[in-house]
């Protein structure tokens, strides 16, 4: 296969949006303690550190890291990198899942990471929701969709919505404009089988403009997973309730609407 040769940089810019929900039912008494757990588990060194995998899985060198932690919640981290060393391997564009940090070797132009967390909670039904925000932005010849398998299994995720698009242009030697270097139909080629049996998948994708958008909601789901104090002495009907709760929770936020009647909470 002959590579393209361009004119000067290739200046496409290539965006990853990973956006992750994780509910959990904490009622009243508990609500607090879960805030504080996922303020622990997801603090700026935290997610520091996922950062830097996912600039090692793209093979880039680590400019500069801006993180903080907020008050009362969330944390916010910012990593400007710079291409790596060595070049892509071949496999780079190709549509399949990427491996985990430990065996990649990538390639990466001018490009930032960000992650943001928001940690929330219903007063009133005990349902907690915790969202983390992962974009990386790329200008090169690489696709930062081969960090989807790690930052998918970087978190716990009932719910991950990814965006996808190729912005801009380059040019070859003869002048002709490229508006994508790679090919893609769909951002499902790139996440792992066993993870995609895991979930239910939407894909909405705009192949004339570059955009490509998946989303995932997790298929089986046990009330256990989703308590945050594992030992409660609930009732049949307390279980009842508290699943009803949780389904309606991730479906609104996998579907983007508010429901009232099909997914009511159970009365006694």
């Amino acid at each position: 296969m002959n590579k393209l040769q361009l004119h000067g940089f290739n200046n496409l810019t290539k965006s990853l949006s990973f956006n992750i929900y994780d509910i959990c039912y904490a009622p009243a008494e508990q609500q607090q303690a879960y805030i504080e757990y996922i303020d622990e588990a997801y603090n700026a060194d935290k997610l520091t550190q996922i950062l830097k995998d996912v600039a090692e899985i793209i093979g880039a060198q680590v400019l500069n890291i801006a993180r903080q932690d907020y008050e009362p919640q969330g944390a916010s981290v910012t990593m400007l990198i710079s291409e790596g060393e060595a070049p892509p391997p071949p496999s780079m564009n190709s549509q399949s899942p990427g491996p985990l940090p430990e065996t990649v070797l990538a390639h990466l132009d001018k490009s930032h990471i960000t992650v943001h967390t928001y940690p929330e909670s219903h007063p009133d039904n005990g349902i907690s929701t915790f969202r983390a925000d992962i974009d990386v932005s790329t200008c090169g010849r690489i696709s930062p969709l081969k960090a989807l398998n790690y930052l998918i299994h970087s978190f716990e995720s009932d719910v991950v919505t990814m965006d996808y698009k190729v912005r801009g242009f380059t040019r070859d030697i003869s002048g002709k404009k490229h508006y994508i270097d790679h090919k893609i139909t769909s951002i499902q080629n790139y996440i792992a089988i066993d993870t995609q049996e895991s979930y239910q998948m939407i894909d909405v994708n705009v192949y004339q403009e570059n955009i490509f958008h998946t989303k995932m909601m997790l298929k089986e789901t046990e009330l256990e997973n989703y308590l945050f104090e594992k030992e409660c002495n609930l009732s049949v009907d307390q279980k009842a309730k508290i699943e009803s709760k949780l389904h309606k929770e991730v479906t609104e936020i996998f579907y983007g609407h508010n429901y009232r009647q099909r997914y009511e909470e159970i009365k006694p």
